[in-house]
């Protein structure tokens, strides 16, 4: 059967200080190394077959070190980007523009120069067709937390507004029994997982 696992980058430099990154080039903290680490026993189990990961530090640098360093890198599996909120402070945004900000969350509002919604989750959809389209069975995908919302949404009609954020350094598992998506694994680690994760 098809599945595509989906594994967010471990804790970041700017999601330890809570900054929104967007496409920002930001790499991992010693926390996010560590956790990528912890969780490479647990992706392991699921023997994937090919690998992909987004092209920005924080996710090659997690594929490298749940040890996949050949990982394929594919610019769409890049984050959502956030415009001119790039390396905002999320209690600032929440603060000063709680509206924009819980509508960006929600996939209703893109900040400027942001990406929308709509756009970002048919670039997400793109690169999960294709893998569907794989004749490999079982494909990793090492991505940013937007990607899993994206994803979630474009596959199981689950808006955004209703999917918290996915950990750092978690497993997210869609499955396609006779074509049909289904969520068989989501948020998962081999650690206390992380509810309120920034995003």
């Amino acid at each position: 059967m098809k599945r595509i696992l989906l594994v967010r980058h471990g804790e970041s430099e700017w999601n330890a200080i809570r900054r929104l990154q967007g496409q920002a080039d930001i790499g991992l903290s010693g926390l996010g190394e560590q956790q990528a680490r912890t969780l490479a026993p647990m992706v392991a189990t699921y023997a994937p077959d090919v690998v992909l990961t987004s092209d920005l530090k924080r996710a090659v640098a997690t594929a490298a070190l749940l040890g996949y360093a050949d990982a394929v890198r594919e610019p769409l599996l890049r984050e959502q980007s956030v415009g001119n909120w790039t390396g905002a402070e999320i209690a600032s945004l929440m603060a000063e523009t709680p509206v924009a900000y819980a509508g960006w969350r929600a996939g209703t509002f893109a900040p400027e120069n942001g990406e929308i919604w709509a756009d970002f989750r048919a670039r997400i959809r793109q690169v999960i067709k294709a893998a569907i389209d794989m004749p490999e069975e079982t494909i990793l995908m090492v991505c940013h937390g937007g990607v899993i919302r994206a994803a979630l949404d474009s596959t199981l009609g689950l808006a955004p507004a209703r999917i918290i954020p996915a950990g750092p350094a978690s497993l997210t598992i869609l499955a396609f029994p006779k074509g049909e998506a289904r969520l068989e694994v989501f948020n998962a680690t081999t650690f206390s997982s992380v509810l309120d994760a920034p995003d």
